[in-house]
């Protein structure tokens, strides 16, 4: 099997994307995944500042700088998305200073949940997920704009 392998550079390069796609070592294209996503913030980045917008990271920040004596001239971060080797992540901060909006998280949505603020996807979720997901992100706009953040 080796000879023919080297005789044939179309037959090794398949056994090869086998071996990888195997391997856990194997790098996953995130990219439909983080496509899918990027809408739920990307419609409030009217209202907030896009500070990062790339292809593997989009962030949105508050339009005023933060209240806080210990933060004065920062920004409050609203929310991002990044992709990672293993997953693409959607951290959504409202939920840090909130915990009512946390109790709100449909189960289906808490499943994926990793740490307070992030949510992580291996592949593009399912329609009923993406929708949850949206309403939570609009929930905690409505949060924002209520402490006059927006």
């Amino acid at each position: 099997m080796l000879i023919h392998r080297r005789r044939n550079p179309q037959a090794l390069q398949r056994y090869t994307l086998r071996i990888m796609a195997r391997s856990k070592f194997a790098v996953a294209d995130f990219s439909a995944v983080f496509a899918a996503l990027k809408p739920i913030l990307g419609s409030h980045a009217r209202k907030l500042h896009v500070i990062v917008d790339n292809d593997s990271e989009y962030t949105l920040v508050s339009a005023i700088q933060c209240p806080l004596p210990e933060k004065r001239g920062e920004r409050i971060y609203f929310g991002a998305i990044k992709m990672g080797k293993a997953y693409v992540s959607f951290h959504l901060f409202p939920l840090y200073m909130n915990p009512e909006l946390v109790s709100t998280i449909p189960p289906a949505l808490k499943k994926r949940m990793q740490g307070k603020t992030c949510f992580n996807f291996r592949t593009i979720p399912e329609a009923t997920l993406l929708k949850e997901l949206k309403t939570l992100t609009s929930s905690g706009f409505k949060i924002f704009r209520q402490r006059k953040w927006v």
